[in-house]
């Protein structure tokens, strides 16, 4: 007869995986809204649509993404706390854009070899983010994946669904000739850029530059500066819509910096002007630019460059635009408005 090998000895320990949902439990449970069914550990998620019911026409609204390569940095600093918040920060800021209220949010965790303490810190940062969004964290998976990652690799990926009411969903085609654009404030880099980040900048510094408190840095570390989270701007949104309903548009600035992502939320007849230098950047993307060497052009399509979000909305919306959102936490700058144009982004200045 054969050798007996249990899954434990081919690296999947079904003992741990059992102890990390019971050290999750508490976190999961504390995202819950009133339409969630159940709780976790069943073969699926369940979420009451009875709200749904109040819209003349409810559209669901769905997004999916990842933290990508900042996943890195936090092994490197041995901080696992945060990049969940990331997470959920990348799909509901999207499903965000277009006006919908995130819902409920599912993850997925692969690791090399599972350990529970490291499970819990992970998601214990996905439900923060998910109590920040005010949506349900309603499953997960956790898949533990021995000799294809090391043990102490791993990776996340997250999805969310949110709902708006057509009649109110926010559409490009509103944009007009003489909006302004107000500009939220970034946390830093947020989660898009990070190959870059570490090719300019971790890969070629020690770990004690790294981890030294810098003055240009506002008195934090570069390590620390790159793995601030991603700001959720879920909750100052949606009180904006319902305090100023002439708001027309949503642009959630990632990957392509404000360049490749506000001409999202512009039709064909207008162009964004954004005048340079109406608003602050955060110390650590100036850092990285100067260390990678970047021209002005090339960072406004690589990084935030210090605006997470934006909002477009008719001029004599604008200050109480910016009253509300500045009640909610946010800091605004007005960085430009529509022109006449063919749907791109031009600067000014």
């Amino acid at each position: 007869m054969a050798e007996q090998i249990t899954y434990k000895d081919a690296g999947v320990d079904i003992d741990e995986g059992a102890r990390a949902v019971d050290a999750i439990r508490a976190s999961v449970k504390s995202t819950y809204r009133p339409e969630v069914i159940g709780d976790i550990g069943g073969f699926g998620g369940l979420f009451s649509a009875a709200a749904l019911k109040e819209m003349d026409d409810p559209i669901l609204v769905s997004g999916t993404d990842g933290v990508g390569t900042k996943l890195a940095l936090a092994q490197m600093a041995g901080k696992h706390d945060t990049v969940g918040i990331d997470l959920v920060a990348m799909c509901v800021n999207d499903v965000l854009a277009c006006g919908a209220e995130p819902l409920f949010f599912l993850d997925y965790v692969a690791i090399g070899k599972l350990k529970s303490d490291h499970i819990a810190q992970v998601v214990g940062g996905i439900a923060e983010g998910c109590r920040q969004a005010g949506c349900a964290l309603v499953g997960g998976e956790m898949a533990e994946h021995p000799g294809v990652m090391d043990p102490d690799d791993y990776d996340l990926s997250g999805f969310c669904v949110g709902a708006v009411d057509r009649p109110k969903m926010l559409n490009p085609d509103d944009v007009a000739e003489g909006d302004v654009i107000l500009g939220l404030a970034s946390t830093g880099i947020h989660s898009n850029g990070f190959s870059l980040v570490r090719r300019a900048v971790t890969e070629v510094m020690t770990m004690d530059e790294l981890t030294v408190e810098r003055d240009e840095l506002d008195g934090v570390s570069v390590l620390d500066a790159l793995l601030a989270p991603t700001r959720i701007y879920v909750k100052s949104i949606l009180e904006l819509r319902r305090a100023v309903p002439q708001v027309h548009a949503v642009a959630h600035i990632t990957g392509g910096g404000i360049t490749e992502n506000l001409n999202r939320a512009l039709n064909d007849r207008v162009d964004a002007q954004v005048d340079e230098g109406s608003w602050t950047q955060p110390p650590i993307i100036d850092f990285v630019v100067e260390k990678a060497g970047l021209s002005r052009a090339e960072a406004l399509k690589t990084f935030n460059c210090g605006i997470g979000m934006c909002v477009i909305c008719p001029s004599e919306a604008e200050q109480a635009a910016i009253e509300q959102l500045e009640s909610t936490g946010e800091k605004v700058f007005k960085i430009g408005r529509i022109i006449p144009g063919d749907g791109k982004v031009v600067y000014r200045g």
